[in-house]
């Protein structure tokens, strides 16, 4: 069973209805799941809780989703064969779509109406510190579909633990067409490991900022400090900086950046170059740089030029996003066609890189993989393909 674009626009408007006549509920039992959540995780915190805002930002999306055009049935290329035969390419949707995540409840919405406008079936797997939110917004997508006499199979919340969950990954008691993996990195990759169909990877951050010797540095004080602590638990949040050393004034700008950051109440840590400076720490070692922190900590340190900038980039970053801050538009050319991430930056901040804010209306997930899509996986991505050929009678 399919269903058409009206069927799939009216469950979605439903469910925005829904969500707002409910959201005091939702907040109710996810106020459970606050309170049971026992971990010390500020960025797990973070992304659990919902409130007003987060719930606006739920129907919102919905409304958004419902205002797009169906993805399916889209026609990426059309042929004529010598033969006669007419041969057109278009887009299908994967079949059966399984989202695991963690902690964040409005995956349960957002992430699963991208899934389920893109024409796919949904299977659900949330972490327990949020379960009390989840049940309670699948409860509201079974009511939005039952509105509309469409199978509650088409939303399904897989409520299982560990064990159950690698089982069913090894051995699915369901068709599964493709599994997105939304959390960190021990998530990604104990779904990697077991998952027997093909997996899209929203992989970590560990972002970027080279502030390059003609950098304007106010910019470079504004874009590191809302990279850093505008979302701290946000996968395109910045976790290093690089600083040119032969930036003019390098020291005084270093020492206001140090300021700025400890008046977030951020933990600084830097290299031998930097840790000279008070109120930072020096690194522990070199694979520091490798880390993803979703925290109120940094490194800072200093790069010789532009190449070495780019290749410890290329080195240690999680191929997610990087900055450069230049007033140089050849050095700017340079870095964003050799830094190997997904999104690169000039003069702008890392927060960007996310489906909304880059037109795409959302998003499901941001992969860091290379296929099958790099970067914010939006409603025109969750698609796949299919070939149509009308002949009368050819053969070969």
């Amino acid at each position: 069973m399919s269903l058409n674009i009206s069927q799939r626009n009216s469950v979605l408007q439903k469910m925005a209805i829904l969500v707002d006549q409910y959201r005091e509920t939702i907040i109710k039992e996810n106020i459970k799941d606050m309170e049971a959540y026992a971990g010390e995780d500020l960025a797990m915190r973070d992304r659990l809780k919902v409130d007003q805002s987060k719930i606006d930002g739920m129907i919102a999306a919905l409304r958004q989703l419902a205002s797009q055009e169906d993805p399916i049935g889209v026609e990426r290329f059309r042929f004529t064969h010598d033969n006669g035969m007419q041969v057109y390419n278009k887009t299908a949707s994967f079949g059966t779509v399984l989202i695991i995540y963690e902690s964040r409840p409005d995956v349960t919405i957002e992430a699963a109406g991208i899934a389920f406008k893109s024409g796919n079936k949904i299977l659900l797997k949330g972490g327990k510190e949020s379960l009390n939110s989840n049940l309670e917004i699948v409860k509201l997508w079974h009511q939005a579909l039952s509105d509309y006499d469409i199978p509650a199979d088409w939303v399904e919340y897989l409520n299982y633990n560990r064990n159950e969950t690698q089982a069913f990954l090894e051995k699915p008691t369901q068709k599964v067409d493709l599994i997105v993996p939304r959390g960190g990195e021990r998530l990604i990759a104990f779904v990697k490991e077991h998952a027997t169909c093909p997996v899209i990877v929203s992989g970590r951050g560990n972002n970027f900022v080279y502030v390059h010797n003609e950098a304007d540095k106010a910019l470079a004080l504004e874009n590191i400090i809302n990279g850093k602590t505008n979302k701290i638990s946000a996968c395109n949040a910045v976790d290093k900086v690089l600083i040119d050393t032969n930036l003019p004034n390098k020291k005084d700008f270093v020492q206001e950046l140090i300021t700025n950051l400890t008046n977030h109440n951020v933990e600084i840590l830097g290299d031998k170059h930097v840790s000279k400076f008070n109120d930072v720490k020096p690194i522990p070692d070199e694979d520091i740089w490798q880390e993803e922190f979703l925290d109120y900590k940094i490194v800072l340190g200093e790069t010789e030029n532009t190449p070495e900038a780019i290749s410890k980039i290329n080195t240690y970053s999680g191929g997610h996003s990087a900055v450069i801050i230049t007033k140089n538009q050849e050095a700017a050319d340079t870095f964003m066609a050799e830094v190997d991430c997904a999104a690169v930056y000039h003069n702008a901040s890392t927060r960007f890189t996310d489906g909304f804010q880059l037109g795409l209306g959302g998003e499901l997930a941001i992969s860091t993989d290379k296929l099958h899509q790099r970067g914010p996986i939006g409603l025109q991505h969750l698609v796949t393909n299919k070939w149509y050929i009308h002949g009368n009678g050819q053969i070969r």
